[in-house]
């Protein structure tokens, strides 16, 4: 049994009744949204974010139909977040796929975001939980923070770790601290097992978006973005950031400060990836990482369902280890 299998395992029923669920919220009448709806539906990925959903709520007892209504809603303003994302980057490709602008242009994949929004928004409504909706409402509102500090920071001269962490506690971890958290409030979890839950999701989450950002040094078409693709969009993640401390090369410095500017040529990138690796960025990173997955996993280590321990040891596994 390969490891998203053993993940898997313990709510693959509930699975299948998520699936039927959030491929219901995704149809319509309407042949042209259908089908656009239809396309985003079909670009499923691992379902990462649904199983942890599901799992916190099993560690709880049994998944009900507001765990079920909690991990489609979530799922749904990730997705919606997704289509947004690639409009503002003007990106044509995620995984490996063509994106809905691409496929379907500007206009449309911006009225399909707000689509998805609306119905993770309603099937929040339907579990019946005032408290489901007011985070789902919340969270909608950090995600964009997210991205407005991060195009801020980049207008900054200087790249900061205090700043890295600030963008993505309000983007991935923030998204996965909500799966977390509403995993556990909808199956009735006392308030110290919500609180717990939340900050697991997040660490998970801090742990997600240092091993998506180590990916951009080296080329992976399975990954979807060439090498250097975050610095051509001016950012400088936690890898980079750390070689800058250590050298007072002016030449490296200027490197990045064209990027943050936009203005780096294809050579300058390539230079600054190179140096990157050369000063220990990667190492760093991933030092960094493997901190917060042993966080995570005394979290996990705490817990009474064997099952659903064993499947999220494999889960912070699978996170850190990941090769997409």
């Amino acid at each position: 049994m390969d490891k998203l299998a053993i993940i898997r395992q313990p709510v693959a029923d509930e699975l299948l009744s998520y699936k039927a669920l959030f491929d219901s919220a995704l149809a319509h009448e309407d042949d042209f949204l259908g089908r656009a709806l239809d396309y985003v539906r079909r670009r499923e990925g691992k379902m990462m974010r649904p199983v942890l959903v599901l799992l916190m709520a099993k560690e709880c007892g049994a998944v009900s139909e507001k765990s079920l209504r909690a991990a489609v809603t979530l799922e749904l303003l990730h997705t919606a977040s997704l289509v947004h994302d690639d409009v503002v980057d003007e990106s044509g490709e995620r995984r490996g796929q063509r994106s809905v602008n691409a496929m379907f242009g500007n206009q449309v994949a911006v009225l399909v975001g707000d689509y998805l929004l609306s119905t993770a928004l309603l099937q929040a409504a339907l579990t019946g939980e005032v408290e489901i909706v007011e985070i789902i409402a919340q969270l909608g509102g950090i995600l964009s923070e997210g991205e407005v500090f991060q195009l801020a920071n980049i207008r900054n001269e200087r790249a900061s770790e205090e700043a890295y962490f600030h963008i993505i506690r309000h983007k991935t971890a923030a998204l996965f601290a909500a799966c977390a958290e509403l995993g556990a409030l909808s199956a009735g979890g006392d308030a110290a097992y919500v609180a717990q839950a939340r900050h697991f999701g997040e660490l998970i989450g801090l742990c997600f978006q240092i091993r998506d950002d180590i990916f951009d040094y080296f080329s992976d078409a399975a990954i979807g973005k060439p090498t250097g693709n975050d610095m051509a969009e001016g950012k400088l993640t936690l890898p980079a950031i750390y070689a800058l401390q250590q050298t007072d090369r002016a030449d490296v410095h200027e490197w990045a400060a064209r990027i943050k500017g936009g203005q780096a040529t294809p050579d300058e990138i390539a230079q600054m990836v190179a140096f990157t690796k050369e000063a220990g960025g990667i190492a760093y990173a991933e030092k960094r990482m493997q901190e917060l997955h042993a966080e995570a996993l005394a979290l996990v280590d705490t817990w009474k369902h064997d099952e659903v321990r064993e499947a999220l040891r494999h889960y912070l596994d699978f996170v850190v280890e990941r090769k997409w």
